[in-house]
């Protein structure tokens, strides 16, 4: 019989020292930059230590502090579980298996550390400067200098055992129940200004965009696929008359527009990278609704429009 030697990988709890010592795989294993997740690292287990010394100072102690069971992984391992089922999206017994937890623990991390991710990572501009009057007023009026391109995604869910919510859900051009999200990014796709999660899938994209448009000036411009037609200040191109052909000037100005707006697929691309965003969704919705707004984050992360402090 030949004797095989294979070589051994790490465990999964020894992941950080795995990418440490291999930082260009950081990228592939969990969506960033090895730089990226070094900061970030740090910055979310500062704020954990803040959010629990705000909850401490809150609590009518009865047990010793330190009490109760102890941890079984790191902090870094934890983020590090977080972010491979956001990059990943296995379900949480395999996730679980992988970390040498149980599936309940796999679950609890994660949303453990979605919070968080929220905290440190703004989904978008809007989100960012919402809590500040005075400086979104300075970033939209900064946004008026350029055309933001919209568009949507659809994602599949799970269907729903109830009929009512089956009709509410269901998507005639994915031909099965899913989810929507508009995104409004800036022309060269290096951020993204506005989005919206979770809405059903026959949600038409143009009503989405209407209500997400109130939030910049009236003299804000857009360009949209034909989705958008008949959207306030937005450019969409040239569609198709009943009956006839377009002409060659149209045809040629729909290729020219298809080329300027091909950046907002390039972002909806990097938000698939996230196979949480991409998948099948297994979550409820409200959860689904923080982690892929998490994602939103992390893609802003990587595309450099996050800046942590060092």
């Amino acid at each position: 019989m030949v004797e095989r030697n294979f070589y051994r990988s790490p465990s999964m709890k020894n992941l950080f020292h795995y990418i440490q010592t291999s930082p260009h795989r950081s990228r592939s294993l969990l969506g960033i930059e090895y730089e990226q997740l070094s900061l970030l690292m740090v910055y979310l287990q500062k704020l954990e230590t803040e959010s629990v010394a705000q909850q401490n100072a809150r609590k009518i102690r009865v047990n010793a502090a330190g009490a109760g069971r102890p941890t079984i992984l790191s902090g870094e391992t934890e983020i590090l579980l977080c972010l491979y089922y956001l990059r990943h999206y296995p379900t949480f017994e395999i996730l679980g298996l992988t970390f040498e937890v149980s599936a309940s623990q796999a679950h609890a991390v994660t949303h453990y550390w979605v919070q968080f991710l929220r905290q440190a990572l703004p989904s978008s501009l809007c989100e960012e400067f919402e809590n500040c009057e005075v400086a979104w007023s300075v970033v939209t009026a900064m946004l008026v200098e350029w055309e933001l391109i919209v568009d949507s995604t659809e994602q599949v869910r799970q269907r729903p055992g109830d009929s009512e919510l089956q009709k509410q859900y269901y998507s005639g051009k994915k031909k099965q129940t899913t989810y929507k999200q508009s995104v409004i990014g800036l022309p060269d796709g290096s951020d993204i200004v506005e989005v919206t999660v979770a809405h059903p899938g026959p949600s038409a994209d143009v009503t989405l965009f209407r209500q997400q448009q109130s939030q910049f000036q009236q003299t804000q411009t857009f360009a949209g696929d034909k989705a958008y037609q008949g959207a306030d200040r937005t450019r969409t191109p040239h569609k198709k008359p009943r009956g006839r052909e377009l002409s060659e000037p149209q045809i040629e100005a729909n290729r020219v527009f298809a080329g300027e707006r091909i950046v907002i697929e390039h972002l909806m691309r990097h938000l698939k990278i996230f196979r949480a965003a991409k998948e099948v969704v297994r979550l409820r919705k409200d959860n689904y609704s923080e982690v892929i707004l998490a994602i939103c984050g992390l893609v802003r992360l990587r595309l450099g429009a996050i800046q942590l402090p060092v």
